[in-house]
């Protein structure tokens, strides 16, 4: 066995799947994490159910990256979602594939993987250390940690980056990491929210009234785009799966022009016609929201958002109230906070690396994961990605050293 030494700085998936690829060529990496233990974003994202990847055709599947698609396409090819599938059934985590098409393990929890997993990477020579904060470079190309015993320095022969993005920081992915980048001229594009929620100026009618409350079976359409989902009203505004698939481009359209309109048809099951034949029938008594319920379905918080939205008038013109309800506009008017976001967009440019993740000022070192300016929705996407990039990595070190 080579007695190069090769460090991985980041615990979560893509640092893992790095150390387990090299691993598998011989290799035994020192793994570093500033947090207590390893993979707590990777654990947190299971709380609700470990979506591990898509079943959705391939062709697809690999289009789901925006402007990175070409450049994650290498990687994603040599680890696909069959690939996840037969990988996590070696770790005596079997899968399952969902109504929506994503594949998730048969007890829906992350831990019992990642304690399968770590098991298989110590015995197969993985060295941990944890609580050290990467602090760069020493002047002699060391890499420096800050512990609670002090300064730590450690000589790698090569080194992998999974040093995550900017959202959940009180995780690990803090982002602390782009100062140390910068100063070896490498490129690092700004952090900014993905499949995140957005504000909206609702009047306390909806702030006070309605937090929590979930708005299902609509779909929601943005600059030519739609999707059939769901989301939840908060004090501040919107947040939810179906609200992420859409992120990126309101998000952008926002920054571009300080509000994006959100198109909501509530009754999605209901044709115009439809609704215009329903609204045609007398109101006899009823109060006007028995008689929306009666006719359309709308109550609650559908009702709710209609009042929000459409000017006063439009509940006495029927076919404005029609089209109202198929065409809903909902005005946003900044996405959250990054901190609060599933993930996030920018990082390290993808021009500063090579074919082999390597980056081209920093020969040896390579990176991967969130830390890459890549973005993707939620559906296993994400968490694909970081598997595909830090095998990538992880067989670029291998390479690299190799040569050497």
């Amino acid at each position: 066995m080579s007695t190069k030494e090769v460090a991985i700085i980041g615990g979560g998936p893509a640092g893992l799947m790095a150390a387990e690829t090299l691993i598998a060529r011989g290799r035994r990496p020192h793994l570093f994490d500033a947090m207590p233990s390893l993979g707590r974003k990777f654990l947190m994202a299971g709380k609700s159910g470990l979506n591990l990847t898509h079943s959705e055709d391939y062709a697809s599947f690999v289009t789901r990256f925006g402007e990175a698609n070409a450049a994650l396409r290498p990687a994603l090819d040599a680890f696909t979602p069959d690939d996840i599938r037969r990988w996590a059934q070696g770790l005596d985590i079997e899968t399952f594939t969902g109504s929506s098409g994503r594949i998730f393990p048969k007890d829906f929890k992350a831990a019992p993987l990642l304690r399968h997993w770590l098991k298989r990477l110590r015995d197969g020579g993985l060295i941990t250390h944890v609580r050290h904060r990467w602090q760069g470079w020493t002047d002699e190309g060391a890499l420096k940690f800050k512990t609670r015993e002090g300064e730590a320095i450690f000589r790698a022969d090569a080194t992998v980056l999974a040093l995550g993005g900017a959202s959940w920081p009180q995780l690990g992915s803090d982002a602390g990491w782009v100062a140390w980048l910068e100063e070896r001229g490498i490129d690092v594009a700004p952090f900014r929210p993905a499949n995140c929620g957005f504000d909206v100026s609702w009047t306390p009618f909806i702030s006070e009234r309605f937090p929590g409350a979930p708005v299902k079976s609509v779909t929601l359409s943005f600059e030519g785009e739609s999707h059939r989902g769901e989301f939840v009203v908060t004090t501040t505004g919107i947040e939810g799966s179906g609200i992420y698939h859409l992120s990126a481009a309101l998000r952008d359209a926002i920054a571009r022009d300080g509000q994006a309109t959100l198109m909501l048809d509530l009754t999605p099951d209901r044709s115009l016609d439809r609704l215009r034949g329903n609204l045609s029938r007398p109101r006899d008594k009823s109060s006007f929201a028995n008689y929306l319920r009666k006719v359309t379905g709308l109550d609650g918080i559908k009702a709710a958002l209609l009042r929000e939205c459409l000017p006063k008038e439009a509940f006495d013109d029927m076919e404005a109230l029609a089209q109202g309800i198929k065409a809903l506009p909902l005005a946003l008017t900044a996405p959250r906070p990054i901190a609060e976001a599933i993930s996030s967009a920018g990082g390290v440019q993808l021009d500063a690396i090579d074919e082999h993740f390597m980056l081209r000022k920093l020969p040896g070192v390579f990176c991967a994961g969130e830390m890459l300016d890549w973005e993707a929705p939620t559906g296993g996407y994400l968490l694909t990605a970081c598997f595909a990039t830090g095998k990538a990595a992880g067989e670029g070190a291998t390479n690299w050293l190799e040569k050497k």
